[in-house]
């Protein structure tokens, strides 16, 4: 370990110059072709249902000061739904709650989404915060099952089968998983069989579920059937990052007094639209059309393919059904050439949104500052930790597969439609065994799910996995991001 932490400052200098001025960080980034809409009949509009309930359920899965895009994110959705005329008894909130009164947030008691936007904090219901923001909970508030909440509100989805459900996840991801601000992650299946069970509930008309996250594409692809009335997007497809947005040096940039992004390009995209039109004119299929055209950022390196998975017959419903509709829009009516379709100029791969954070603090301190010693030690743990992450997982393939195969295995890609893991089960076990010789994969090492679900495929059982990773990692870091300290993520 003592060779890698002797070569960390050479690492940090790469690293600072490549996400400073906008290069390559990674080499393994691939792109896809975008997936074409099918063709879908509009010659009807859609369902005029005014019997049934609006629900959303809004949740961040981050912490700390450099996600506060996560929560800014959900809270700017919840006031694009309060001014479309849901009910806060209707809306489920799950955010941390660190960051508006955080140390490092230049206004004081303010979340803002975009350089000249407003406090999109004020008002917020504070259902689940800090240590009650948990998969149990999340999944539970879906249910309706107030018995199985634990802390909170209590507040949970209590719908019925002529109502229509909207859920907003914002987050770090990777393939199959999307993060909580506290271990375990979600996982893909573990989503999908409570979408099936509030389906057989006959729990709602319609659901809609937008998806922000890395790989966020592996949440639905290939495990979300048709039939169960369920229409969900994503701000990437299943093997690409998605991109943080309005952040240090991009243009627009934040205020000069905010060192970390504000908001992220797919969510910031859907909500600054339905901010514009009138929402009983546009439809899902619409938004998710410009929300993919904002998102790819003219097909540059910075920009990310929007995805669509589920029953798309619901792409032709009109948004008011889900978001409501605030009735200063209802003049604007929806056409194509005259959508707001602002360009993003540079933008932050969300996995590299932390250093952005770090690095912004480090060059804004007095020289010789305890605050300028901070942000170097930060970000020198961080880049120390993926440093030992990637070394590792590339070891352990080694060890598993050989020198020329285990690369080969662990960078492996399925076809477009199958799903992630054969077996989530050992998905979870191998994460785990992992986790206990060489530390927390954090919001980073989510990055490797496909390494470690590929493991799963070759048919490696734990007991190899046990292995492997104790002669990757001799001992366990105890740096912050150590599990030792965050628990392990299954």
């Amino acid at each position: 370990m003592l060779r890698y932490a002797a070569g960390v400052p050479a690492i940090v200098l790469l690293i600072l110059v490549s996400v400073v001025y906008g290069h390559r960080i990674t080499d393994d980034f691939l792109r896809l072709p975008s997936n074409h809409s099918p063709e879908i009949d509009e010659s009807k509009d859609g369902d005029d249902d005014s019997v049934g309930t609006k629900w959303a359920v809004l949740i961040a899965g981050s912490k700390g000061y450099y996600n506060y895009r996560h929560q800014a994110d959900v809270c700017h959705a919840y006031q694009v739904l309060k001014k479309g005329g849901l009910k806060d008894e209707n809306i489920v909130v799950f955010m941390y709650d660190d960051i508006a009164y955080n140390k490092d947030n230049p206004r004081h008691g303010v979340i803002i989404n975009s350089p000249h936007g407003e406090n999109v904090y004020a008002g917020i219901p504070k259902d689940y915060t800090g240590k009650n923001v948990t998969v149990n909970n999340f999944l539970a508030a879906i249910l309706g099952n107030k018995k199985a909440i634990t802390g909170g509100s209590g507040k949970v989805v209590n719908s019925g089968p002529n109502d229509h459900i909207f859920i907003f996840y914002a987050d770090h991801g990777g393939a199959g998983v999307v993060g909580m601000p506290n271990n375990p992650f979600l996982y893909a299946d573990e989503l999908m069989d409570t979408l099936k069970k509030k389906h057989a509930s006959r729990g709602y008309k319609s659901l809609v579920f937008y998806l922000e996250a890395c790989e966020s594409g592996s949440m639905f692809e290939g495990i979300l059937p048709e039939g169960l009335d369920i229409y969900a997007t994503t701000a990437s497809n299943s093997v690409e990052s998605s991109w943080g947005t309005y952040c240090p040096g991009d243009v627009p940039s934040p205020p000069p007094e905010y060192d970390t992004c504000l908001g992220d390009m797919y969510s910031v995209a859907w909500m600054e639209d339905s901010e514009r039109h009138n929402l009983q004119t546009e439809t899902l299929r619409h938004q998710y059309e410009l929300v993919r055209s904002r998102a790819s950022s003219g097909d540059s390196y910075y920009g990310s393919h929007v995805m669509q998975f589920g029953d798309l017959k619901l792409s032709k419903d009109m948004l008011y059904l889900y978001m409501g509709s605030n009735p200063a829009n209802e003049n604007y009516t929806f056409v194509n050439e005259n959508s707001l379709r602002p360009i993003f100029g540079k933008a932050v791969n969300q996995r590299d949104a932390d250093l952005v954070h770090f690095w912004e603090k480090f060059r804004k301190a007095p020289e010789g500052s305890t605050s300028k010693m901070e942000a170097q030690k930060r970000f020198v743990e961080t880049m120390s930790h993926r440093v030992h992450l990637d070394h590792s997982m590339k070891l352990v393939g080694k060890l598993l597969f050989g020198m020329e195969k285990g690369p080969e295995v662990l960078h492996t890609i399925r076809p477009s439609g199958q799903p992630l893991v054969d077996d989530w089960k050992c998905l979870r076990t191998l994460v785990r065994t992992f986790e206990t010789h060489c530390g927390s994969l954090n919001q980073y090492g989510m990055k490797h799910m496909r390494s470690i679900a590929n493991i799963c495929n070759a048919g490696i059982t734990s007991e190899q996995m046990a292995e492997a990773s104790s002669q990757a990692c001799p001992s366990i870091p105890s740096s912050p991001w150590s599990s030792l300290h965050t628990g392990f993520s299954a």
